[in-house]
């Protein structure tokens, strides 16, 4: 187990105090703090390397591109891709999604071709197959959610047809901390030979993610997630599907030669990274991976998933709450409401008591038609996390319950 109460020291903003109260920072599933240790790499950047990178050959733009390079192994290696060609840097979950969307989409899917997604996503995950399916004439299918506000896997044989181009799904819901059996959706989706797209913005956070053992065929996450800055992610892609697919966005650093008549390619991975990238974002991120890794991302496991069992125990036992993931497995977040209180309501007189929580539908609409409520309180926890700001949210809990009552 990790030493949360020591850890903490290393997030400057963690003590910091809101409304002359102490800070308890349980919205980690929207973005989380960042260690000194980040905040220093990047203060580095930008105060001893600030240079554009794959253009000069001076000494600031060498040890920028120098770095950048390091980022993608550490990241290749953090998620055990198998080569180095099969990471993007992008900006994020949302632009790693759209990439693949576009790129994907235009090469593999035609009209009348299906993409399948759940009724559990975010809308990063919807949206972007909904304007592919529309340009292409293709059909979107949902698996939908079951009274435990679970995925139906069962339905997904029922789905897959010999039309299915893709399936997409998150590794755990934003809205509910729902842990998903993506290992029975890629083994059902390639004996059909289907790539599957794996969500894990709200998993790589938590615990291990090794790509070759899930045999995913894309995944995407943010690094502002991870602890690094915002602005930054990665969408990981088997080799063989870039090499067909045609570049997201076209411009500088992406090509080998332009004439007036034809532009060749360059080679993967920056094929599909157009532009001056996120430099510092990269740098980032490898720092923050650096961190989690010399903190132990199976001791950080170890550590949420204790602490996501107190806070589950401890509102499971307060009366007029409702909890919607049910039993685990869940990780992240815990989605609840409170009887008679809206969530907004809730969530602002949480805020005057120093504990920031999120509000509102956490970009998962169609989750919360699902569950018949205008919107939910989520409370998500990350390795800083302690008992003791569990315990501050349920005595919050019963004041807001007091007040409104």
């Amino acid at each position: 187990m990790i030493d949360a109460e020591k850890i903490r020291s290393d997030f400057p903003a963690l003590s910091q105090k809101v409304y002359g109260k102490p800070l308890v920072y349980l919205d980690n599933a929207a973005t989380t703090h960042k260690p000194k240790a980040v905040l220093e790499k990047i203060l580095e950047y930008y105060t001893t390397m600030n240079s554009n990178i794959h253009r000069g050959v001076h000494y600031l733009s060498e040890k920028a591109g120098s770095a950048y390079a390091d980022a993608r192994q550490t990241v290749k290696e953090f998620i055990h891709a198998a080569s180095l060609n099969e990471i993007i840097f992008t900006g994020g979950t949302t632009g790693s999604i759209n990439l693949l969307a576009d790129a994907f989409g235009r090469t593999f899917v035609g009209e009348g071709d299906e993409i399948i997604i759940t009724e559990m996503e975010h809308h990063s995950n919807i949206i972007p197959w909904q304007v592919l399916a529309k340009r292409k004439n293709a059909v979107l299918r949902f698996i939908p959610l079951n009274k435990e506000n679970r995925l139906s896997i069962d339905t997904l044989s029922e789905l897959i047809n010999d039309n299915t181009k893709l399936i997409s799904l998150c590794h755990v819901s934003d809205a509910l901390g729902v842990i998903n059996p993506v290992h029975e959706v890629i083994r059902q989706a390639h004996e059909r030979g289907i790539p599957v797209l794996i969500d894990a913005a709200q998993s790589v956070p938590h615990f291990p993610v090794d790509v070759q053992k899930l045999d995913c065929d894309f995944l995407a996450f943010s690094g502002h997630k991870l602890y690094a800055e915002t602005g930054i992610g990665i969408l990981y892609a088997k080799e063989k599907y870039l090499k067909k697919m045609s570049p997201y966005q076209t411009g500088g650093g992406m090509i080998s030669r332009v004439s007036l008549d034809e532009t060749v390619y360059a080679e993967l991975p920056y094929k599909f990274e157009a532009g001056t990238p996120n430099i510092a974002g990269a740098i980032s991120l490898a720092a923050a991976i650096d961190y989690v890794n010399r903190t132990g991302m199976e001791k950080i496991a170890l550590h949420e998933a204790e602490i996501y069992d107190y806070m589950f125990t401890q509102l499971r036992q307060i009366e007029g709450l409702t909890i919607y993931a049910g039993t685990g497995p869940n990780c992240g977040g815990l989605s609840f409401n409170l009887e008679g209180i809206h969530p907004s309501d809730a969530a602002m007189v949480f805020d005057k008591m120093g504990i920031a929580v999120r509000s509102g539908t956490h970009c998962a609409d169609p989750v919360m038609d699902h569950l018949k409520v205008s919107g939910t309180i989520r409370a998500s926890i990350a390795l800083y996390t302690t008992r003791k700001e569990i315990d501050i949210l349920v005595k919050g809990i019963k004041k807001v319950q007091d007040l409104f009552r």
